[in-house]
């Protein structure tokens, strides 16, 4: 008699056992593949930062610093901080005036202004005649004139402690107003530098949703094309520093960058920098 075969019989495996984990592998490349694209275009973004032309000038100047560094305190020490106690306490600080804006910590403002100068390469240059724009209390001309320049500023006076601090400062200022499309004062005289710190001049009003409204590429251009013609030396600068917007980007936007661009302009961060000859671009350590 036939013995039954006892073996098991052969699994019927569907082709969906097969397809299952294919489709589980397909699902997590299809999530793997955008995670690595996003990841290797940053790591590209950061490799080419690090690698940017802007970058390597950086960290060029910052050496080049060590070589011939500028003491603050030696400049700090010229101030007479009961002075500048008599004044603070004669022209308080405006209600709600943001903590930016404490004019009287000398410290803070020799520091910021001798880097703006070394930006600039006035600790290495000859002496240069130098017109700060929005000049405020006066810290970035005494700086300069502690190198060994001399300046003018030019601002409003509409803040009685800007004025006692150019006046301490033996600060020398043109006051006047700077507005869109409107010829800056007849100064008698050009200059080597012409400087604009955290700029706010092209700020019109504020509209009803507290925007301000700005000058345009047109305004900007004749701007330039005034202290270009009127103030500059046939081997000046201009530079202008902007704060950035409300929301953190760039004053630069795409409109404003081509702009200065058409110039002839150097930009660099939040700084602007333009020579006389719009066909130069110009370098900061160019005298």
């Amino acid at each position: 008699m036939p013995q039954a075969n006892t073996r098991p019989a052969p699994l019927a495996l569907s082709t969906h056992a097969f397809a299952a984990p294919l489709l589980l592998g397909g699902a997590r490349a299809c999530l793997w593949r955008p995670l690595l694209h996003h990841y290797s275009v940053r790591l590209s973004r950061k490799v080419r930062k690090l690698f940017s032309t802007d970058t390597l000038a950086s960290l060029w100047e910052h050496a080049a610093r060590l070589s011939h560094p500028v003491d603050a305190k030696r400049i700090l020490a010229t101030i007479d901080p009961a002075e500048i106690a008599r004044i603070t306490e004669h022209y308080p600080r405006r209600p709600g005036a943001r903590k930016t804006n404490a004019w009287q910590d000398a410290a803070h403002w020799i520091d910021i202004n001798v880097d703006r100068a070394q930006n600039l390469w006035l600790d290495r240059s000859p002496p240069l005649r130098i017109l700060d724009l929005g000049s405020g209390a006066g810290y970035f001309l005494y700086v300069c004139q502690f190198l060994g320049h001399s300046g003018l500023g030019l601002d409003l006076d509409d803040d009685p402690f800007f004025g006692a601090m150019t006046k301490y400062f033996n600060v020398p200022r043109v006051i006047w107003r700077i507005d869109p499309g409107i010829p800056l004062p007849d100064l008698r005289e050009k200059f080597d530098l012409i400087t604009g710190h955290r700029v706010c001049f092209h700020r019109i009003k504020r509209d009803e949703n507290d925007v301000w409204k700005e000058w345009t590429p047109a305004n900007w251009k004749f701007f330039i094309n005034d202290v270009r013609a009127r103030f500059l030396k046939p081997r000046g600068r201009l530079l202008l520093e902007f704060l950035p917007r409300p929301d953190g980007s760039s004053f630069f936007s795409e409109e404003l960058r081509a702009c200065f661009l058409a110039q002839g302009a150097r930009i660099f961060r939040r700084k602007t920098l333009l020579s006389a000859d719009p066909k130069e671009r110009p370098r900061f350590k160019e005298i």
